[in-house]
């Protein structure tokens, strides 16, 4: 029988986190408010509701709040899609996968930050030193993630394909393991996995998705949400707290990541590298035209290799109407 090899303390939390909550979502809690309206909010571990709660941007809500926490983007999107979920925080790809299977999903706000966070690992003491050197290796990544993306974008600049290597398709909790037991050569992945592995030193960047992917997040709301005059005003103020709450977070970093680490279980030294890497790096921006032409990029790609089921259009995905006066999306990050 084969010995099975416990991963490191410092990578241990969050993979059991993550298992533990395999599937869609994996609890629901309500933050009260004034009102009967109640806004049905996605979310995902150590996410909008703990920055939220960390900036003090959950007192004096005019509606109650039920959250639901999920593992990742897509299980997300199919809640928002089914109308469990009226809003929630996806990356850059997981709009782009729901799209293309004709999901009712909205991207109604977004955010810029660093791409230094998604990164392609190796372990230590791999020989693999640049992206052309993955040809014919294994390597793991979550299917529809925005390192699905940042996987294929980084191939293609070594002049390779999908094709040229051994992809396993793996949520984040087996991927780990694997990285970690040698059973893949390198593994796609966020923050703060990214974080997770390089403050273990388990493992160092091969490449990183900056100047490769568009840095961009989203809030994805369903369109029944949208017609409703009374959850588009829950919306709107529900936006203006995360933009508040995403300017705490670049003053105070230090504090957020402690808040981060508990309600994660990722050990601080893990938290404030990811804060410092990615989170704090974040501006709010405009769902404009140069947004939509780089999020039709990334469905044109993945039309293109057979992932998604045929073209899509993603301008009839987005909704204007909450941009303000924020900045082009081209806004470059902290």
């Amino acid at each position: 029988m084969r010995r099975r090899h416990p991963l490191p303390a410092a990578l241990l939390p969050l993979a059991l986190l993550l298992t533990a909550c395999a599937g869609t979502s994996s609890a629901s809690t309500t933050t009260d408010g004034t009102g009967s309206l109640t806004l049905n909010v996605g979310d995902q571990k150590g996410g909008s509701e703990a920055v939220l709660r960390a900036a003090g941007e959950l007192k004096n809500l005019g509606y109650k709040v039920k959250w639901s926490t999920f593992t990742s983007g897509p299980p997300l999107l199919e809640a928002v899609n089914a109308g469990a979920v009226d809003i929630g925080a996806v990356g850059n790809t997981p709009p782009v996968f729901a799209a293309g299977a004709g999901s009712k999903i909205t991207v109604v706000a977004a955010w810029h930050g660093s791409s230094e966070g998604e990164a392609i690992l190796v372990p230590n003491g791999s020989k693999l030193t640049k992206s052309a050197d993955l040809k014919g290796k294994s390597i793991a990544v979550a299917q529809g993630s925005s390192a699905h993306y940042q996987l294929v974008a980084s191939l293609r600049a070594a002049g390779l394909t999908l094709d040229d290597v051994q992809v396993k398709y793996l949520q984040p909790a087996d991927a780990l393991a694997a990285f970690t037991s040698g059973k893949v050569d390198a593994w796609a992945v966020w923050d703060p996995y990214t974080s997770q592995v390089l403050e273990a030193g388990k493992g160092r960047v091969l490449t990183t998705g900056q100047g490769i992917v568009n840095g961009l997040s989203f809030q994805v709301a369903a369109p029944a949400a949208l017609r409703d005059p009374k959850k588009t005003a829950a919306i709107a103020d529900y936006l203006a707290r995360l933009r508040r709450a995403q300017d705490w977070v670049s003053g105070h970093q230090t504090d957020w990541a402690r808040v981060w680490a508990k309600d994660t279980g990722l050990p601080y030294d893990v938290a404030l590298a990811s804060v410092k890497r990615t989170h704090a790096t974040r501006v709010p921006v405009a769902v404009d035209q140069p947004l939509i032409d780089s999020e039709q990029r990334i469905a044109d790609t993945f039309a293109e290799l057979k992932l998604i089921p045929g073209k899509v259009d993603f301008s009839g995905f987005v909704d204007k109407r909450f941009n303000g006066k924020l900045p082009a999306s081209t806004t470059p990050a902290r």
